[in-house]
């Protein structure tokens, strides 16, 4: 679904918009129900362990890059790469893990930073389709041409401000996840 959502994003238009929205929904909503069947059943397996945060970084990271090509969110770019380097240092550290027989599952900062991230996105790009459906049909909804481009303006620096909230608390979870594994990573016998 992840390359789906990236294809169909690649075509900036309303109707591309809402396609990428329900694709990105139903990802969500596929991994939350896997997830809860899994613990429900008692189906966790360490795969599952390892390569469901995995899947869950390929479709936000993906959301995020794809959202930075939407001008009206002005997305700063350090904040990608501050949430792309903690997710690639925490699959780093969990292969790490993992080549020594440990497979460390998602804790509580974990699964609140992946919903704030999934938030973000869901509210913005949301946005961001009510932004091209007044810029395509103003007639429709009796819309100046001034408020489109005050709605846009308040977009973005929502948009700029609810971003840099998602990195540091991306950056926090990341270090909640370094404490409470540090022992287990063997970290203090680096050499």
């Amino acid at each position: 679904m992840a390359a789906l959502f990236v294809a169909v994003m690649s075509v900036p238009n309303l109707y591309c918009y809402i396609t990428a929205y329900a694709l990105f929904c139903a990802a969500a909503a596929t991994d939350y129900y896997d997830g809860k069947i899994a613990r429900e059943r008692g189906l966790i397996t360490n795969f599952g362990k390892l390569f469901d945060p995995v899947a869950d970084k390929v479709l936000m990271l993906a959301a995020y890059i794809m959202l930075m090509s939407v001008p009206s969110l002005r997305i700063p770019e350090w904040c990608i790469v501050v949430i792309f380097a903690r997710e690639f240092l925490i699959m780093g550290a969990r292969a790490l893990a993992a080549s020594d027989g440990l497979i460390i599952a998602a804790n509580q900062y974990g699964k609140i930073k992946t919903t704030i991230q999934i938030g973000y996105v869901l509210v913005f790009l949301f946005l961001t389709i009510t932004l091209e459906l007044l810029r395509t049909f103003p007639d429709l909804v009796q819309v100046q041409p001034s408020h489109v481009a005050l709605y846009e303006f308040y977009i973005g620096q929502t948009s700029r401000g609810a971003i840099i909230i998602v990195a540091i608390y991306t950056v926090y979870s990341g270090l909640q996840f370094a404490r409470m594994n540090w022992h287990n990573l063997n970290l203090n016998n680096i050499s």
